[in-house]
């Protein structure tokens, strides 16, 4: 009897413990569902076209990203600043808007693109290990002939 007790007990505890961690996962699910708006920022160039983009500078701003924004203006956009240069794989989970990714190397230069749709899981890597990831609205490259090899300017690339 008294491991029936016990067990109820320890069955009880494991409940509360449960409900719990759903309510702060909920929390933290809300609090995630939040854009981040408020960034850092910089300005960097193509040519003649400038660019403010937000920076992700740490983990937590990196994993967020642009997920949960709905709309972004075509000169704005978001720069992945990494510590060391990686192959850096990106998703689209709970991203809104289809996105293009700028794979960058550390001098500026793009070593390649990827478009990406909204609220897909599927990867889209860099060629090789690069330090920043340039996230624009889809087609932003493309209507400017921006491709593989162009190079961006901007205090980022300088080192």
């Amino acid at each position: 009897m008294s491991a029936n007790v016990f067990s109820l007990f320890d069955r009880i505890r494991l409940v509360r413990a449960a409900l719990l961690l759903t309510a702060l996962g909920l929390q933290t699910a809300a609090q995630a569902q939040t854009p981040q708006m408020n960034l850092q920022r910089m300005q960097l160039s193509a040519g003649m076209h400038l660019l403010d983009v937000q920076l992700a500078l740490t983990p937590e701003q990196r994993q967020i990203g642009l997920m949960w924004r709905k709309e972004m203006p075509q000169h704005e956009g978001m720069l992945f600043v990494f510590e060391q240069p990686a192959r850096q794989c990106f998703w689209m989970r709970n991203t809104l808007l289809p996105l293009t990714a700028a794979f960058v190397d550390d001098d500026g230069t793009i070593v390649n693109l990827a478009d990406m749709k909204p609220q897909n899981d599927d990867s889209h890597c860099s060629a090789k290990p690069v330090r920043f990831v340039l996230e624009m609205n889809q087609g932003w490259f493309a209507k400017r002939n921006i491709q593989a090899g162009y190079k961006l300017g901007g205090a980022a690339f300088k080192r």
